[in-house]
């Protein structure tokens, strides 16, 4: 008799945890429903760099412990960073692709942890962009998207490939009046 009271408790406590994790993820996907990645347009380029990943987490700028639930980058896995002139393809496993489009990213850096994964000193990189917003707020959201390389040397490839994009400046409209000087 014991054993099954026990075993009634536990399933208990097993079905409300389980209903408290779907109760908060659903708030949470509701809650970020405005955010996402850019799709992915048809002409990229040719990439400057293509590595394997691990997909660790979005989250909002400078917050490594708050998810965000972000369409196509809402779930960990493995996937794959396509670095080209035009931004950022995020492919990861299960998901939609993600584009982060060069005029939309901030910079790269390391990272050492981000939600609950966390690493030797410096083992994640971190992509900070602007999301895409289907209401647009008056200040636009900024977030950090967290990425393992699966091989030795490719973070530090991906950080520079990422900061020759981001960095890169805007061509200056021509300029049509001819100076003072010139007359």
């Amino acid at each position: 008799m014991g054993y099954w009271i026990g075993a009634g408790i536990a399933a208990a406590v097993v079905g409300a945890v389980g209903w408290l994790m779907a109760r908060s993820w659903r708030r949470r996907t509701e809650r970020d429903a405005a955010l996402s990645a850019y799709p992915v347009p048809a002409e990229l380029g040719a990439p400057t760099i293509e590595c394997e990943v691990l997909y660790v987490a979005t989250t909002p700028e400078g917050e490594p412990l708050e998810r965000l639930a972000l369409l196509g980058l809402a779930f960990r896995g493995a996937g794959r960073v396509e670095v080209t002139p035009a931004g950022v393809v995020l492919r990861v496993a299960g998901e939609l692709p993600g584009f982060l489009p060069a005029d939309r990213i901030a910079g790269a850096t390391r990272a050492t942890w981000a939600i609950d994964r966390s690493v030797e000193p410096e083992g994640l990189v971190a992509i900070t962009w602007i999301a895409n917003e289907s209401e647009p707020a008056p200040t636009p959201t900024r977030v950090d998207s967290y990425l393992r390389a699966r091989y030795p040397g490719d973070a530090a490839s991906i950080i520079a490939a990422v900061t020759d994009i981001a960095a890169a400046p805007e061509p200056r409209p021509a300029d049509t009046h001819e100076s003072e000087a010139s007359e």
